[in-house]
């Protein structure tokens, strides 16, 4: 995955470390040229001095190429910019914003931006956002530890007992939606076709249950 990040403070470099050790190609763009100096020194990582929204800058780390965009500067007005020129201009597929004034959540809301406020989990929160887009959590429980977090089954574990996806402290099955109706469900309730299934899940947990989803069962 490619991935431009916007603001190399604490988050930023944190979060082009994380990604970088993980085999992603990441972009970091920040206005002070000695920012740079927060960056591990890693192949998969190159730094960009100049505005988030500065179009040369944008074509220099080549967006038209970009899997997602984050923008986590200290400034909104400088996120917000960045977050729609992504978004609306060069249409990347994953943008996300840092967001520190919460009366602001509304206009990016709007735009279709998902934000992150809270600076003791941002990093691990952006993080899952970007490699877990469709495991988004419906609700987040402390500072973030816990999540609920839906899912259609797949074709492939149609007929299995739901009790099948638990794991003792880290993946729970709490819900069902089954046409159209509540319910939740027994030891013993199978899955059907279409079904919607709410999870409690670890925020550590979720790419043990992204592998349910996405295979079989015990393979």
């Amino acid at each position: 995955m490619k991935v431009i990040v916007v603001g190399c403070g604490r988050v930023g470099s944190s979060l082009a470390g994380l990604l970088a050790a993980e085999g992603h190609d990441v972009q970091v763009v920040d206005r002070r040229a000695k920012a740079a100096r927060r960056l591990p020194d890693r192949p998969r990582i190159r730094f960009h001095e100049g505005n988030g929204y500065s179009r040369a800058v944008l074509t220099a780390t080549g967006i038209e190429h970009a899997d997602a965009f984050v923008t986590v500067t200290s400034r909104d007005n400088s996120n917000i910019v960045s977050a729609r020129t992504a978004k609306e201009t060069y249409r990347v597929p994953v943008v996300l914003a840092r967001l520190y004034d919460p009366r602001r959540a509304d206009l990016y809301r709007e735009l279709g931006i998902p934000t992150i406020s809270s600076v003791g989990w941002t990093v691990h929160q952006i993080h899952q956002m970007l490699l877990h887009r469709h495991l988004r959590p419906e609700l987040k429980f402390g500072n973030g530890e816990t999540l609920l977090v839906r899912s259609e089954v797949p074709d492939y574990l149609i007929g299995r007992r739901l009790a099948e996806f638990d794991v003792d402290g880290e993946i729970r099955v709490v819900e069902v939606t089954r046409a159209g109706r509540s319910r939740i469900p027994a030891h013993g309730t199978p899955a059907n076709a279409g079904d919607l299934v709410t999870f409690a899940v670890a925020a550590t947990a979720l790419g043990r249950l992204r592998g349910f989803l996405d295979k079989e069962l015990g393979t």
